[in-house]
């Protein structure tokens, strides 16, 4: 199954807020993106019924093996990507959001072919 980018950028939400915080809700995630609640929703139930996230009675949200392999890799892209662009003089604020583009598009191989260029540089 093909995933999209608005449920990749879900994703690598909840995968980052789970670094920060105790637990992940909705509410966290509409803060985050500055969404309102009932899109949270919908989308979370979306992410289950693919079985990328799982959700506890109390409404925890946590990560499937298969979700946490799609957000590892979006973040690994953003966080790559935008500091990257930040060293070739891009502007922190644009640096992230053409990252943030970037991520969703680029090929495996042509993102690992701009990560040996960076490690070896």
């Amino acid at each position: 199954m093909t995933i999209g980018e608005s449920a990749e950028n879900y994703l690598e939400t909840i995968l980052m807020l789970s670094e920060r915080l105790p637990v992940v809700r909705s509410v966290d995630i509409a803060t985050e993106l500055n969404f309102k609640k009932p899109s949270i929703s919908v989308a979370m139930k979306n992410l289950r019924e693919n079985g990328y996230i799982t959700v506890t009675k109390e409404g925890y949200i946590y990560l499937s093996e298969s979700g946490r392999e799609i957000a590892e890799t979006m973040y690994e892209r953003h966080k790559l990507l935008s500091s990257w662009l930040m060293t070739l003089g891009v502007n922190e604020k644009t640096a992230t959001e053409d990252a943030c583009k970037i991520e969703h598009d680029i090929s495996r191989e042509s993102f690992e072919a701009i990560k040996r260029h960076i490690h070896s540089a």
